[in-house]
């Protein structure tokens, strides 16, 4: 499968991906690409405001912006979170197995 990268339009996040999924990514909103954390930000903002195809240009604003006021885009804050609980996790079984 031939795949490409892609840079995500509100976080900046790369990934690797088939053409298929390209598609569909920005078929659902608007041409864009979004990686699939910045989807889902986007698609629970569609669910709370039904507006059509202006909805999708304005949830995907409306995430930009936050994407741009935050230090580090929401994808590296949930990777983060993910190496810091894994450390938590490593010592944990480390101590309960010296007890």
């Amino acid at each position: 499968m031939d795949t490409e990268s892609m840079r995500c339009a509100c976080c900046d996040l790369k990934e690797e991906c088939t053409q298929e999924y390209i598609k569909s990514v920005k078929d659902n909103f608007g041409g864009k690409w979004l990686c699939g954390l910045c989807s889902e930000a986007v698609g629970d903002e569609l669910t709370r405001d039904r507006r059509g195809q202006e909805g999708v240009e304005e949830a995907i604003k409306a995430h930009m912006a936050f994407c741009r006021m935050t230090l580090s885009s929401p994808a590296v804050r949930v990777a983060d979170g993910m190496k810091e609980m894994l450390r938590r996790r490593s010592r944990d079984k480390g101590s309960s197995s010296t007890s």
